[in-house]
């Protein structure tokens, strides 16, 4: 298993794609498991295949990227209630 606590801190966007291609090398080529934890939804999204994900310490979702995508509780907590 590989753990990765936020490795896209603090690069550029050409940076993460490169980040994103190397995870999935990384994770093709040695068959790992790898635990990522990470704000960047746009490297969560493009390498991870199960997501889940946390507010105030508790899973308020999980499942495939495009599960997540369109989870109610998701946008709720990281985008702000709908406003009328």
């Amino acid at each position: 298993m590989l753990i990765l606590d936020e490795p896209a801190a603090g690069m550029n966007p050409q940076e993460t794609r490169e980040l994103m291609n190397l995870i999935a090398q990384i994770r093709h080529d040695f068959q790992l498991s790898i635990l990522l934890i990470e704000h960047d939804m746009s490297l969560v999204m493009g390498v991870c295949e199960r997501i889940y994900v946390l507010d105030y310490g508790q899973v308020i979702a999980e499942g495939k990227p495009e599960e997540i995508r369109s989870n109610k509780k998701v946008i709720e907590a990281y985008l702000g209630e709908e406003v009328e």
